[in-house]
């Protein structure tokens, strides 16, 4: 294997060269509908399927609690690719009930504005070729997915190929994800400092697919293969540390947007530090000498990933 090093050509002997090019056997990674690991499920954002009828811009969610106070309770902020990288504002009437507003919700269903909206939704659904959506129709005041946990990861699909990290962060319930991110519901700060790490973040850039030259991050390619380490509760807690320490270094900078803060023209030194001490762990959590570079990283996971499938075949 042939690789350049500050711009001397360094060669290297091998048993065998895998699909990736690196060394390896001749297995190659395969999507998968569940976790290889233990870790908390990844999931689709919300898939609106309503034509723009249930998105708001700040200036009609203004308008519109204005002239009705009672929809400051049903309408949340909407959550994008673009809004969760570059800071943009958009909303969302968000119009799921539980028992103790269920009655509020059918008032609200019957404001002017808003039926008009629904009506709306509903002949776009009946119009549409996909039988889906065609059934989607007999609730128009919804998204196709409801998926609204209390706290997630948020994990934008597209990134810039340019990012050495892909931007994750903590949301809550009142920020709908749309499909153009994935989520973990419930996950914890463990599995968000796996997945800051370098590690995680080159594993991606091996298996992943693309949308022109960004990274296209998928659930089932890239989160349910990734061969998490093995761990002890030290450990994972020094991890949760490491990774609470990017989210307190990102504040320090709070009112820039991540795709600035993750632009490796413009990251900050401080957030370059707070990740390279998380790298710097969680390679050691693989090896405990850590790795000289991207292909030995790389190596060390795929041949973990082949044992870990493997002992799930024996086990089946």
């Amino acid at each position: 294997i042939y690789s350049q090093v500050d711009g001397i050509w360094h060669s290297e002997k091998v048993k065998n060269i895998s699909p990736y090019l690196i060394a390896g056997s001749n297995l190659a990674v395969e999507s998968r509908n569940e976790p290889l690991h233990s870790g908390t499920k990844m999931v689709y954002g919300n898939k609106p399927v309503e034509g723009g009828y249930l998105i708001l811009s700040t200036e009609e969610k203004n308008q519109l609690i204005q002239k009705y106070p009672v929809l400051n309770n049903w309408i949340k902020r909407l959550v994008g690719a673009d809004e969760f990288l570059n800071g943009k504002q958009r909303y969302c009437l968000w119009l799921v009930a539980n028992e103790s507003n269920l009655n509020e919700l059918e008032k609200v269903l019957e404001l002017d504005e808003i039926a008009e909206r629904l009506e709306q939704v509903k002949k776009m659904r009946l119009a549409s070729r996909d039988i889906g959506a065609n059934k989607l129709a007999e609730r128009p005041h919804q998204f196709r997915d409801l998926h609204n946990p209390t706290k997630y990861i948020i994990v934008p699909r597209v990134s810039s190929e340019r990012r050495k990290y892909v931007p994750l962060d903590f949301l809550n319930e009142q920020s709908i994800c749309t499909d153009r991110n994935q989520m973990i519901p419930n996950g914890t700060m463990y599995e968000f400092g796996i997945l800051n790490s370098i590690i995680h973040n080159e594993w991606m850039r091996l298996v992943t697919g693309r949308l022109e030259s960004r990274y296209n991050y998928s659930g089932t390619i890239v989160y349910n293969t990734f061969p998490f380490p093995t761990v002890t509760d030290d450990q994972k807690k020094h991890i949760e540390h490491l990774a609470e320490e990017i989210l307190l270094t990102r504040e320090d900078f709070a009112g820039e947007t991540l795709a600035k803060l993750y632009d490796p023209d413009t990251m900050p030194e401080p957030l370059k530090i707070a990740h390279q001490n998380l790298d710097d762990a969680v390679d050691k959590l693989y090896n405990p000498k850590g790795f000289a570079d991207t292909a030995s990283r790389l190596a060390h996971l795929l041949e973990r990933y082949e044992t870990l499938i493997n002992a799930e075949k024996q086990q089946a």
